[in-house]
Order: structure tokens, then sequence, then C-alpha cells
């Protein structure tokens, strides 16, 4: 009933349910637990057995999030909507589309051929890169720097335009940082800092803190600071 009142298709309805029982069968015979029970760590060690044999499990994650959104559990449906974006191949972020970004300074980096995170990383990755695009383009190092740790940060499924500003702001602002941080008290943190600076936007929830600092401890170091 709740796919239907979605507007989801008898098919689309159909496949959904195939896979949240094929989530439920693992569960049972791996986990020893239940669908409602299920933590981020069952979730992730269903998807690592799905993939075992080289085949993604976007699908299965997309049929997933349904069941928790249907259930109010808002925690792993937002982590399986930031493990199905991992598996997505999407253009690259903007830097105009960040949070509180200098528009100005966008607009002059576009000129010299630098629009998105990736082509912001590559050449700003060193101390020395950073001062060379800064003569090029006419920016000060500090804005530079900035939006290359932004762009190091939407490395992170899930962290763009607001959650990107808000670890940013927060103090929170390189990928080794958040690997160092322990998700409760990251999240407990960020939760004092949204309140005492009105930010616009609210901390992540458990499963997406937790999510975000093992992405963190994974992702290779790219940038030099």
């Amino acid at each position: 009933m709740f796919l239907k009142k979605g507007g989801r298709s008898p098919s689309v309805q159909k496949r959904v349910i195939n896979f949240v029982r094929m989530f439920e069968q693992y569960l049972k015979d791996n986990r020893n637990t239940l669908l409602d029970d299920a933590s981020p760590e069952d979730l992730e060690a269903f998807v690592e057995e799905v993939e075992k044999d080289k085949k993604s499990a976007k699908t299965h994650l997309w049929a997933i999030r349904y069941y928790y959104q249907y259930t109010a559990n808002e925690g792993l449906a937002a982590l399986t909507g930031a493990l199905r974006e991992q598996r997505i191949t999407r253009k690259p972020f903007l830097l105009k589309d960040f949070r509180g970004v200098n528009t100005e300074q966008a607009e002059k980096l576009a000129a010299v051929g630098i629009r998105n995170v990736n082509q912001m990383l590559k050449k700003g990755k060193t101390e020395k890169d950073r001062q060379t695009l800064s003569q090029r383009s006419g920016i000060p190092q500090e804005g530079i720097l900035e939006l290359v740790k932004l762009s190091d940060l939407a490395r992170i499924p899930g962290v763009k335009s607001i959650r990107a500003r808000l670890y940013y702001d927060a103090g929170v602002d390189t990928v080794e940082k958040l690997a160092e941080w322990d998700p409760e008290e990251l999240r407990r943190m960020l939760i004092e800092f949204v309140e005492k600076t009105g930010f616009e936007g609210i901390a992540p929830l458990p499963a997406e803190a937790l999510f975000t600092v093992k992405t963190a401890k994974r992702l290779p170091k790219v940038v030099e600071y």
C-alpha cells in the first residue's frame, strides 16, 4: 500500500518486495536478526555479499531504502541512499553549488576552466598548486584552500552543498579530520554547533554519521595541507 500510494507500478512493487525479502532472508540466515533490528553493519555486510561476484548492489539498495522509508527508519533510509549514491556515476559536483560559496570566486575559477570538485582537487592538491592557481585566477589563496577543502569533503557520498559546509564551518574541514572522530561524538558536536550558531541545516543522524566517518577512514589522501 505504501508503494502504491507513492505511485509505484505493480511491477515496481513486486521488484521492491522481492529485493526486501532477499535482504530479510540474508539477515535471518547470516546475521541472526530481523529487518527492523538491522544495523548499519548488517546492511554493509549484505552489500558486500551481493558484490562479492563483482555485481553492483545499487538495485538492492534502491529497494531496501523504500522499506526503511516506509518504517520511518531515517538512519537506515539515509544510509541505503548514500551507499546507492556511491555506486552511481554522476556528473562531478559544481563548485558554485556549495552552500555559502563566493560566487565571484566560482566565476573566476570557471573562467580558467575549473568548474567542479574533480577539477578543483586536480589543480589544487598541493600548496604550490594552490599558489599557482591563486595567481592565475586572482583569487586569494585562502579562497582557493576553502574550495579545495569543500571539494575534498565532497568525495564522501552524501556530503555535498549543505553537509560539506556544515563540516567545514564546524572545523572538521578535511577528510582526515573526519576520520579521527567517533561518530556519536561528531554528531553531538554538530548538534551543539547548529544550535549555537543557527546554522540552517540539521546534524547528521546516527547512521549517517557512522557511514561518513567509516567512509572517511577508507578514502585515500589526495590533498596536501
